[in-house]
């Protein structure tokens, strides 16, 4: 059976957007290696994937920083910068601070992608009467800016961005709203992303049926207590085994 609505995630659900930050720190940092110099670009990397870790992973900096992204990379450089000049390191040029997370946006920007089947799977599923919300976290522009970029207005019958609404995951709100406004109830829908808390523990509370996008096939994290209904590859794995079954109206 089809679902009456399913909710979608954007970034690294549809789109692979913010994965890996450890490989683009280390590409920023050798890109960076002359103005760093005497300190090796491995070390600076590692020291600020580390603040980028214990940034990322408090819920209030997390909800600041992804309202305030280009606020939010330069402190975690900055805090860096500063426990690398702790720890006995030469202190890095404090210029870098802005330069380096500046490029961390664009270098993002630049390796955005969209996931195969992503525009096949979320057609084929509207092209059935299933209802389709867009619900991604961020600022309006930044999120505006992909949804543009990536061709998916007009592929759902609602989008809610965060910036927009002064609510985001995972708020209890954000998915009601997303499920009022498509006419469903909580029973009726999915909820498809890459995030175990906003995408599967959140949603779950609340009876919806939570599918974990694992692109990157890393498997569940050991310490989670997060349990997926189900977990997928790729996004072409949300189809049915004979789609042919299911003529679109």
């Amino acid at each position: 059976m089809l679902p009456r609505a399913i909710l979608f995630d954007m970034d690294d659900t549809l789109i692979s957007a913010y994965a890996q930050p450890e490989k683009a720190w280390h590409a920023i940092a050798h890109e960076f290696a002359e103005a760093l110099h005497p300190l090796p670009p491995l070390v600076v990397a590692e020291a600020v994937n580390r603040v980028s870790d214990a940034f990322w992973s408090d819920p209030e900096r997390h909800r600041w920083g992804r309202l305030q992204l280009v606020d939010a990379r330069a402190s975690i450089v900055a805090e860096a910068f500063g426990a690398l000049t702790e720890a006995g390191h030469a202190t890095p040029d404090p210029t870098l601070t802005h330069l380096m997370s500046a490029r961390y946006g664009t270098y993002r920007e630049e390796n955005m992608f969209l996931f195969d089947g992503a525009h096949d799977v979320v057609d084929w599923f509207r092209a059935r009467g299933v209802k389709l919300a867009l619900v991604t976290n961020g600022t309006s522009a930044a999120q505006r800016a992909k949804i543009e970029r990536f061709d998916l207005e007009h592929r759902f019958h609602h989008i809610q961005i965060e910036g927009e609404h002064g609510f985001g995951k995972p708020e209890e709100r954000a998915y009601r709203h997303a499920l009022a406004s498509l006419g469903a109830a909580p029973h009726e829908a999915w909820m498809v992303g890459d995030n175990l808390e906003w995408e599967v523990v959140a949603p779950q509370r609340l009876g919806i049926h939570a599918i974990w996008h694992d692109a990157l096939g890393r498997g569940l994290p050991q310490d989670t207590q997060a349990k997926p209904d189900r977990i997928i590859r790729s996004l072409l794995e949300l189809l049915p085994d004979d789609p042919a079954a299911y003529p679109a109206r």
